[in-house]
């Protein structure tokens, strides 16, 4: 039987979506279990030696040769978007099967993807609005990991209020011409191809006149800038584009429709990671509780306290993670405001744990400390000329300020729960709204 939950009871004036999600039964249909067996024999056959050993370590040099290789065995294997159908590369699992694959791979600590945005948000955007034209086109790269993909959603002025972007996209006899900016876009110094939002019909309303196009971006035309985060990655970067350029066909989902075709992007990937999700949350927790111990700090009642709150929410997480896949499943049609509430909840979650180890760190949390310096280091951070050694924590720490932003402002998530889950009138709108 499917995980689901089944309403009983008289629950009144609770919403009806809320209803459906009364009871669990958390059982595996019985096939899944010759799945399970196999993708966990083959992670055990393809995984380096003594990957399953407690203190399992990789140099630096080492994993990075791993994470080239283990693309290809991913590919050979046919996990890289196995859910996919299989006349375009895929072996056709369906949902349940996808998360019993990924649940194997994160119980094993292996990676399962080639590219994130190839695998996760373009290669389903292609197969539910491309042409068989851009699928055969696009689709192998995603598969094979060869092609690096970025996001081109956000403007300076068009964050949360993103049917307000500004970049232009006119056509040019078989190109569109693309100018103007985009920011906090991930990776995008790696990318081969950014999937693009631009503005098309300057006289439509907001959300009709904008398209969703794939550009390549190694071409004149396109600056990146990386943004340097004070441990001196580069995780973000500004996107400038100045006449640009982008083969006609490469509109997905037809000319003036980008909105209804991003917003199909950003519902995608809701249910394989459902039952996975909360696991690097949990890690990072096991860690902090660690340090915790060795600083003689889980006597302290605010300590104490912060990491049982933090513990609690990795279990809702999990739980509501269960709630997603069971609409996923029952086609229940209730995954978008699941979805508004979760990312709302774990992305304060994650930052407030990430707060407490920075307070349980105290001062070290902040500075440099005697393992990480010498004499030119020293001198480096002083004339600004090298980056700023954090712990993967530290960089977690860094990471979690921006979670609340990205993906939906938890303030924006806070009205599409209030006003589409719960039913609660609109917000009043302004003369300058």
């Amino acid at each position: 039987m499917f995980p689901r939950y089944r309403p009983d009871g008289n629950l009144g004036q609770i919403p009806v979506w809320v209803a459906t999600l009364h009871k669990v039964d958390l059982s595996y249909p019985a096939s899944t279990e010759a799945l399970r067996a196999d993708v966990r024999q083959w992670l055990i056959d393809h995984l380096p030696h003594g990957w399953f050993d407690e203190g399992f370590e990789m140099s630096e040099s080492e994993r990075s040769a791993f994470n080239k290789a283990w693309v290809q065995e991913l590919f050979r294997g046919g996990w890289i978007c196995a859910n996919w159908p299989k006349e375009y590369g895929g072996k056709g699992l369906n949902l349940i099967e996808q998360v019993v694959v990924s649940e194997e791979f994160a119980r094993a600590g292996a990676p399962l993807r080639a590219d994130f945005f190839g695998d996760t948000l373009v290669g389903p955007t292609l197969l539910e609005w491309g042409t068989e034209a851009q699928k055969k086109e696009f689709l192998p790269g995603i598969l094979q990991g060869s092609t690096s993909w970025c996001q081109g959603f956000s403007e300076p002025n068009a964050g949360s209020d993103l049917a307000a972007l500004r970049c232009q996209a006119v056509l040019d006899g078989e190109e569109w011409i693309i100018n103007g900016q985009k920011v906090w876009t991930t990776q995008a110094q790696y990318a081969d191809y950014m999937f693009l939002l631009a503005r098309t019909d300057n006289h439509a309303a907001q959300h009709a006149g904008i398209s969703f196009i794939l550009v390549p971006m190694h071409q004149t035309g396109i600056e990146v800038r990386p943004i340097t985060q004070i441990d001196g990655s580069s995780e973000f970067n500004e996107v400038f584009f100045t006449d640009a350029r982008a083969p006609k066909d490469n509109v997905v989902g037809g000319v003036n429709n980008g909105w209804k075709v991003a917003m199909t992007t950003l519902g995608f990937e809701r249910g394989a990671s459902s039952t996975t999700g909360f696991r690097r949350f949990l890690s990072e927790w096991e860690e902090i509780v660690a340090v915790a111990k060795h600083r003689g700090a889980t006597t302290d009642p605010i300590i104490r306290q912060g990491l049982v709150r933090s513990w609690t929410d990795i279990k809702i997480m999990e739980i509501n993670g269960y709630r997603i896949l069971t609409d996923a499943i029952n086609g229940t049609n209730h995954s978008a405001k699941l979805n508004a509430c979760n990312k709302m909840f774990w992305s304060e979650s994650h930052r407030r744990t990430m707060e407490l180890y920075i307070d349980l760190l105290g001062p070290e949390g902040q500075i440099l400390t005697g393992s990480d310096l010498n004499e030119s280091s020293i001198s480096g951070h002083l004339q600004g000329t090298e980056s700023y050694p954090v712990s993967k924590l530290q960089a977690s720490f860094f990471f979690s300020r921006s979670e609340t932003i990205w993906g939906g402002a938890a303030e924006i998530q806070r009205n599409i729960v209030a006003e589409r889950a719960l039913g609660l009138p609109k917000e009043p709108k302004t003369k300058q709204d």
